[in-house]
């Protein structure tokens, strides 16, 4: 399997609000950036869109270490939240699980890769971190402004930056 390296982030302004998300994925000397967001959202749904979009972009089974700052991202995996709510019918225990959506999407793509989740913190000295909140950050504000291409999730490419 190709060892694939990706980092990412969400944002949020207002939560709900507009949000983005950024992701890079690393493979040898190539190097994508992604980033997207929608109009009302909220900062979670964000963080997951993340993963999602980058996983959506490998066109073939990888081995991937998937670096974020999401506690709520990393530790469903790490702490196996997620594979009870995928038991339990996608519900968990004392109330209503949000993101049903997103976090069945990307259960299912972490079925086709093997992906090892790396928790790091946010807003510190993580270069490839703080790029992914600047490309988050920057198009929140370009949802705002109505300068955004697209403000449904789509993802945005940037190749070999």
């Amino acid at each position: 399997m190709k060892q694939v390296t990706v980092y990412t982030d969400g944002a949020c302004s207002g939560n709900p609000g507009a949000g983005g998300y950024g992701a890079i994925l690393m493979f040898g000397d190539v190097r994508k950036e992604i980033y997207g967001g929608e109009t009302v959202t909220t900062n979670n749904r964000m963080e997951l869109m993340g993963p999602i979009s980058a996983l959506r972009m490998l066109k073939e089974p990888c081995s991937v270490t998937l670096y974020s700052d999401s506690a709520y991202v990393v530790n469903s995996f790490d702490l196996g939240w997620i594979y009870g709510w995928a038991k339990n019918g996608w519900k968990k225990k004392g109330g209503e699980l949000k993101n049903v959506d997103l976090l069945q999407e990307l259960y299912r793509l972490c079925g086709i890769h093997n992906v090892t989740w790396v928790k790091v913190k946010g807003h510190a000295d993580n270069e490839f971190n703080n790029r992914c909140d600047k490309l988050a950050v920057t198009y929140t504000a370009m949802i705002k402004d109505g300068t955004a291409p697209f403000t449904d999730g789509t993802p945005v490419i940037a190749e070999n930056v």
